[in-house]
This record gives structure tokens, sequence and C-alpha cells, in this order.
């Protein structure tokens, strides 16, 4: 067991306080059955949540197994369970965690309780919570989790007494978690908060408004307002002409043969990224440049194959586009849509044989909603450009729109060019982390 007081204790706002103190027993609302607080990113919500959570067992319950449950067990580690280890420690809990197996036990006095510790990512995360019994889950980020998991885990709460405990930042007003909870409260027996930045009493107004500055669209409707909201329309609305740079500028030179553009003086490193075409979809590569300490972002060539190739084209082509990008730049690495494995074995031995020193990887291929909010916050930033030498790119930000029949997806009919958006993204992957922890920095 573990005793260490590192927690700085702030101020409660009334709504924090209402988390903290609704399951107490002079509380006007403690027969509910459950809690949903949503609301803006950094509210005070997750804080509060979790102590209360752990409180609220403690003082009803020994010897009982409780789940608290996040996207993956990783993001949950992160986003609570630093945190609230901290919390408990300075209330002189006693805190053990076995990580192997996923538990986190905690005593106080004759008090003993045992909080297993789940990933909810995807429908086969139900398995793992199945067949045990539950006198409580706290569900971190519940929106992220498929309806499945969730289900799974509240059946689980079969001990008398059992509380449900939900938060989330909104998504679409269709997303099951909307219309089955927060729509459905009354049903459900459940204590709605509804969270904003100013429910946090430790952020100061710069804080906030740094935090407003980092979405734009949808997503500042939905992490900054808090807001259950459609994604419609066009995507990259934050795009204009003053993301695009002119070839002319890009290449101008001064007297002495140096580049006179500042973000092409200051490039760094680039990456090429590659969307291999299929039925009804083109082929498409796309080198991306980063300058120092990746401030910007520059896509700087693009290729897209329109026609149906077979792989020894495909070779051709990128082995004919990698040593153009190199003539200009710096390319340390090419990252491919994972799903063509054999594609991309045939690219990695098409450089060696040229003796091109350009690692071939596996794209990351994370969120595609993750991915649209980075390129919507570095185009409102004015870090991500386009020189106009690529107008396949271009064109394909400029015509992105949601779609209509499904949530919080681009439309991928044919209509408009996704490849070159792929390609696009998938070269920027590998330092998106890096340029939204800039962002934060410079508030």
């Amino acid at each position: 067991m573990q005793k260490r007081n590192k927690f700085k204790w702030e101020p409660f706002s009334n709504k924090q306080l209402k988390v903290m103190t609704w399951w107490c027993d002079n509380s006007p609302v403690k027969d509910y059955d459950g809690i949903i607080a949503d609301g803006a990113v950094r509210s005070g919500k997750t804080v509060s949540m979790a102590i209360s959570f752990v409180n609220w067992a403690m003082a009803r319950f020994n010897e009982t197994d409780f789940a608290l449950c996040g996207k993956t067990v990783g993001s949950l580690r992160r986003n609570v369970v630093i945190t609230l280890k901290q919390q408990l420690l300075s209330l002189n809990y006693e805190y053990e965690e076995k990580r192997t197996d996923n538990l986190i036990i905690i005593s106080k006095g004759n008090v003993t309780n045992y909080f297993y510790v789940f990933g909810g990512k995807d429908e086969s995360s139900q398995d793992l919570i199945q067949g045990m019994t539950l006198a409580g889950v706290l569900f971190d980020e519940v929106a992220l989790m498929p309806e499945s998991f969730v289900s799974q885990a509240e059946a689980r709460c079969s001990v008398e007494g059992s509380k449900l405990w939900y938060n989330c930042n909104p998504k679409g007003p269709t997303h099951y978690f909307k219309t089955k909870y927060v729509d459905a409260i009354k049903d459900k027996n459940l204590l709605y908060l509804h969270f904003t930045m100013d429910d946090n009493l430790t952020l100061s107004e710069a804080v906030k408004e740094r935090y407003r500055r980092m979405f734009t669209g949808v997503f500042y409707d939905r992490n900054i307002l808090g807001l259950w909201v459609t994604a419609e329309g066009k995507i990259y609305f934050s795009f204009t002409k003053d993301n695009v740079i002119a070839s002319a500028d890009w290449y101008a030179k001064d007297g002495n043969g140096n580049y006179i553009h500042p973000l092409r003086k200051n490039i760094s490193i680039c990456t090429i990224g590659v969307d291999f075409g299929g039925n009804k979809s083109s082929t498409a590569f796309t080198c991306t440049a980063f300058t120092k300490g990746f401030a910007e972002c520059v896509t700087v060539k693009e290729r897209r194959i329109k026609n149906e190739i077979d792989p020894t084209q495909l070779e051709k082509e990128f082995v004919d586009f990698c040593r153009e990008c190199r003539a200009e730049y710096t390319v340390l690495a090419a990252y491919c849509d994972s799903a063509e494995q054999v594609l991309i074995r045939g690219l990695r031995k098409a450089v060696m044989n040229e003796h091109i020193p350009i690692a071939i990887n596996n794209a990351r291929k994370g969120e595609i909603i993750d991915r649209i909010r980075f390129g919507l916050t570095m185009f409102a930033q004015h870090r991500f450009f386009i020189v106009s030498n690529c107008p396949e790119t271009i064109q394909a930000y400029t015509d992105a729109v949601w779609d209509d029949k499904k949530e919080d997806v681009r439309l991928d009919d044919g209509t408009t060019n996704i490849d070159n958006l792929d390609s696009s993204e998938y070269s920027q992957e590998p330092y998106m982390k890096a340029m939204i922890d800039l962002t934060k920095k410079r508030g």
C-alpha cells in the first residue's frame, strides 16, 4: 500500500459539488440510479466524478467489486487513475495497484474494495467484463464506447444499491448515448448535469480562451459549448485562400540562390503518404513538409493516378515520386494504407532496389474524426498550408463534405476526392500530436 499526499485541492464549483454529494444521505437526489455529466472539455467533470465514485463506493460497500471503464486502459490511466490516486492518498486512503490484473485495491479503516480497470474500445470489449458481479461502474468518456460494452457492464451491476456513473463530451444528436440516455433520464432514473468550462474554477480566463481557439465548427460546438450537434455540410470551412501558397512564392530565390519564403527557409523534414487505389478510387501520393519544431506543415507535392494500375506500375510511379521529392527535400519515410500489405512489401522492395533511403511504414490510420479535427484546427491557426502546384489536394479539402446518412463520417461515394485527403493525413499523422501539443503550449 502507498501513502503520499501530492494532490493540491482547489475549490469546487457548485456543479462539481453536486457530483461529489448527490449520493449522500441528506441529498434530495440520492435515490437516482446513476448520474450523467456531459459537456465541454476541461470543465471539471472527470476530476469530481472519479473521486466521488470512490467515496460513494467506500461509504456504501465493503469487500465488493467495481469497474472503472475508459475507451482504453491506457487512456483511463492517463485521464482518471493518475489524478485519482493522488486524490485518494491525500485523503488518507490506502492504494494498491496490480497492473497485470488491471486491479486497484482501495482501503480505509476496516473497508476494502476492488476496482477493476477496463477498456471499451470496440464490440469485442464486452467479453472482458462479462461474468462479473459489480456494485457500480464509472464510464469515463462513455460516448467513445460501443453500446454493447456499456450494456454489458450495466448488466453486471446486480448488487443491491448499485449505481452507474457516466461522463463524456458530446457527439452527434443521433448518438446512442444521447438518444437512449441523455434524452431518457426520467425513464432511466438518472441525474443529469451539463458542464461548461466555467464550472471548472481552476481555469483562468486565458486558459479558457486558449481552449476556445483550439476548436472550430462542429468541434467548437461540442467541445466548448458542450452541445450534441450534427456534423453537416462542408467540412473544412477553415481552409481558405490564405492557406494556399503560390508556387512562384514557394520557389522564389534571392540573388544568392536562397529561398525567400519564410516557411520554405524553415523546412526541416518531409514525409510521404500513400493511399492505394481500388474500386472507383485513385492511387494518391502526398509529400508533406514540416517546419522546425513542427510549427507548420505544408503540402509540397502530390500525385494522383486515376486509372487502375498494376503493382509494377505502382512501384514505378512511387519510385519516381520519391526521387522527385528527394530532389528538393529531406524525406525520411512513407506511410502507406496498412490494408494493402502485399503492395507495401512491393514498395519497400522497389526503393531498396533503387537505393532510395526512405523507410516504408504502415500508416497509423487513427480515427477519421481526429484527423479531420487536426486539419480544421491547423487551417484555422494558419499552420497548415498547401502549395498551389498541388491542385488535387486543394480541391479535395475544398469539396469534402459530411455524409448526411452517417455520423461523423466524410462522404465517400466517388463524388469527392477522398484519396488525396487520406494520403495527406497519412503523411501528417506521425507528427499530429507534436503539432497539437505545440498549440497547447502556445496558448
